[in-house]
């Protein structure tokens, strides 16, 4: 095998798409307003992107009714693969019960069986820090979900150690890779692959409200970024080096207040691939930038599906 068809057959597996879909600052920005007859945020999505990060799960379990109706609305796209987080219970409460163990499952055992749960996100808070206790933890929860295609994100810089890869590769587990103000002892940008799953996230350089505590500052405000091209290239390469070295490689942007996120993975997805995408008619009109990487026709949805055939959430904007 070249060296190009490499690169070309892991970009293939590469996916790259938002964080959540139900964002009601999302009107006339990503979705059109008003909206058209039986439209649906997740098919919408679906056909610019091959991967959506489904947020509702980290508040509560996901209902399996819902995820057959979220299956449905994907079904065109067949490289499409959703990830999921972790209900908080398990990884910032840490209160989580056997009963509360069978929830969360019922719900991704509807994605998996279908086979599009590309990964399970087990999310901590920056205060999780390493200590054997929170170790032990981990490990803990990397054995009760082992059968899941699990990645795990860390926020604090105690765990960017090679302790912590050997742990989570020793349990098959994926490391998330962050993009986040980097303030005090927060994990830096990095590359790191610790099972055949890649990932990384863009939540954003918002300094000012990162860690701010003033009610009168939005919850949004944490998110609302817009990441330039010269911040992204070096994120391109990594994205690059991480997606050699694994099956499945997803990309998920965070900063998803008025659609920033969808800006700037449909910046990613054109800087890895090296052509224009298509882009979504209201967001092309919000954000001028995009012109230069907008196709002018319609493009095929499945941008990363290289050799295979074209077929013809109230999410909470928090992601904590």
């Amino acid at each position: 095998m070249t060296s190009a068809t490499h690169k070309s057959n892991s970009l293939a597996r590469l996916r790259i798409g938002p964080a959540g879909w139900s964002y009601s600052d999302w009107a006339g920005y990503v979705y059109p307003q008003p909206r058209p007859k039986d439209f649906h945020e997740a098919t919408f999505l679906a056909e610019f992107f091959d991967t959506i990060e489904i947020n509702t799960s980290f508040y509560q379990p996901l209902r399996p009714e819902l995820a057959s109706q979220w299956l449905d609305r994907v079904a065109a796209n067949p490289a499409f693969l959703f990830t999921a987080k972790l209900w908080q219970q398990f990884t910032h409460e840490i209160t989580a019960t056997v009963d509360d163990e069978k929830a969360v499952r019922a719900g991704f055992d509807v994605l998996r069986q279908a086979e599009r749960l590309g990964a399970v996100l087990v999310q901590f808070p920056f205060s999780f820090h390493y200590s054997p206790e929170t170790v032990e933890h981990l490990t803990n929860l990397l054995k009760r979900f082992a059968d899941y295609p699990l990645v795990v994100e860390l926020r604090h810089a105690s765990w960017q150690t090679e302790e912590t890869f050997n742990l989570l590769r020793q349990h098959n587990a994926g490391f998330c890779n962050i993009d986040q103000p980097i303030i005090g002892k927060s994990i830096e940008p990095s590359a790191e692959f610790t099972s055949l799953i890649g990932y990384a996230r863009f939540h954003g350089r918002r300094y000012d409200t990162w860690f701010s505590d003033d009610p009168t500052i939005p919850a949004f405000e944490r998110y609302n970024y817009l990441y330039q091209p010269n911040e992204l290239e070096p994120w391109a390469s990594r994205i690059r080096s991480i997606a050699e070295h694994t099956k499945n490689t997803f990309v998920v942007a965070n900063n998803h207040y008025q659609g920033k996120g969808v800006v700037n993975a449909l910046q990613l997805i054109s800087m890895l691939k090296g052509t224009k995408v298509r882009v979504p008619e209201p967001l092309r009109q919000h954000y001028p930038q995009l012109e230069e990487i907008a196709n002018e026709m319609p493009a095929a949805p499945t941008l990363f599906a290289l050799g295979t055939p074209q077929p013809k959430k109230r999410n909470r904007s928090s992601t904590s």
